[in-house]
């Protein structure tokens, strides 16, 4: 069975990489699912969840901002921040959600949620 090879990098690290058979991304025009064989795609992606598909079960991350890449088998996520689910501090994420609240920063409190549901998944 075909694979994609995936890369999944933040700004400032490798996040994480390997192979899948199924890659799900938010764009600002909506999902995406990318399959072995998808055509060549460059889209942007909007701050949520990018679902990573793997032998061994499902791999969750949040993301903001970036864009991605398929080409060839290869899907390339190149975000300005991405968290794995098993790396995100729920309480942290809170604390963030309550001040963006506070201070009326919708973006910080978009960001901040998506940790919150990625963590949960």
């Amino acid at each position: 069975m075909a694979t994609l090879q995936v890369e999944l990098v933040a700004a400032d690290r490798k996040v994480w990489s390997g192979e899948a058979s199924m890659v799900l991304v938010r764009t600002p025009d909506g999902d995406i699912g990318v399959l072995p064989g998808h055509q060549p795609v460059l889209a942007v992606l909007v701050g949520g969840g990018v679902s990573i598909r793997t032998a061994e079960g499902s791999i969750e991350a949040a993301v903001h901002g970036g864009f991605f890449s398929v080409s060839d088998n290869r899907v390339s996520i190149l975000a300005e921040s991405a968290e794995l689910s098993s790396e995100i501090d729920v309480q942290r994420a809170e604390k963030a959600a309550a001040r963006a609240r506070q201070d009326g920063s919708q973006d910080d409190l978009d960001r901040a949620e998506t940790r919150i549901r990625v963590a949960s998944l």
